[in-house]
């Protein structure tokens, strides 16, 4: 078997990485906080490592030569790789709070309020609510998982189904008590969720409207662009909203909201707890994980006997 080559001092591939991304010593020596004259030093010393000049210094310049550019790949890949490692070694911390991201919605509606049971389970894990529209990057927003309404799962993440969702109208008992039919509904304030329109396919008043076989105008009404805002509105009986069972269950519930009648229309794509792959095996990560898929579990069995489950 041939020798293994030893491997260049890893302060000089630093300092040859930086040149090489800044094609300056100078300001390739003030990312390391090091002199130019040491940084010069040290690719010196890499290029006497490797038997041939890595750079061309100019008078005031420098350029890679062929070598120099054939090695940048494979140094940046692997301060990368290191760097990936270094964050995958953060996330088995438990010195640090556990970040979750999950739409507003989700967030006020159905985490926020069984927050006190994984606290109750969990007293050493501090988890930190991130709740935002946009899809969040784990590597730069520095998040540890999420909570994604998604068509399909990510192959390149982990990704546990937790819950599918359906829609149908719900609204005060006051107001149910005048709704006989689904027709009733023309003379009713109808209450519109407007981030629905983020969800490719997702049902609005017009689709319930034709699934109802009624010929209704689905656009008036008020609007709100988030759903948790909409349900506080129904709960103070301003119309009738297309719920979201999931996000309604503590409504529906108490009997703050009913659902006078059907049809049950199914939200596209599930929600799905995902994370980097692997970090889903760090103790903190499982356990968050196993509370949440208990916390499904238990939502779908107050949904049961409500009759807002199965999509019709």
């Amino acid at each position: 078997m041939s020798e293994t080559r030893r491997l260049p001092p890893l302060d000089a591939l630093r300092a040859f990485d930086a040149a090489a991304r800044h094609m300056s010593f100078a300001r390739a020596a003030d990312e390391l906080n090091v002199t130019p004259a040491a940084l010069s030093w040290r690719i010196r010393q890499l290029e006497t490592e490797l038997g041939t000049p890595l750079f061309r210094r100019l008078n005031r310049a420098v350029e890679l030569t062929e070598a120099g550019r054939a090695l940048v790949p494979g140094v940046a890949r692997g301060f990368e790789a290191f760097r990936e490692a270094q964050r995958a070694v953060a996330r088995l911390s438990d010195s640090r709070p556990l970040s979750l991201t999950a739409g507003p919605a989700v967030t006020a509606k159905w985490l926020a309020p069984r927050l006190f049971r994984f606290a109750d389970l969990h007293p050493q894990i501090e988890l930190r609510f991130v709740a935002s529209l946009r899809t969040l990057d784990f590597e730069r927003d520095e998040i540890d998982c999420a909570l994604r309404l998604s068509a399909e799962a990510d192959p390149a993440l982990f990704s546990r189904e937790l819950w599918r969702e359906t829609m149908l109208p719900v609204c005060t008992p006051e107001r149910a008590a005048r709704l006989t039919t689904p027709a009733d509904l023309a003379g009713h304030t109808l209450l519109h969720d407007d981030s629905i329109a983020r969800i490719p396919g997702g049902p609005g008043w017009p689709e319930w409207f034709a699934a109802a076989s009624l010929d209704l105008p689905g656009d008036r009404g008020l609007r709100f662009s988030t759903f948790d805002h909409a349900v506080d509105a129904a709960v103070e009986n301003a119309g009738v909203l297309l719920g979201r069972s999931f996000l309604c269950v503590r409504e529906l519930a108490a009997g703050r909201l009913v659902a006078p009648f059907g049809p049950v229309l199914s939200l596209p794509g599930a929600y799905r707890f995902v994370c980097p792959l692997g970090a889903e095996r760090a103790p903190r990560l499982a356990a968050l994980l196993a509370w949440l898929e208990a916390e499904a579990d238990a939502t779908r069995a107050q949904l049961a006997p409500l009759g807002v489950g199965a999509p019709d």
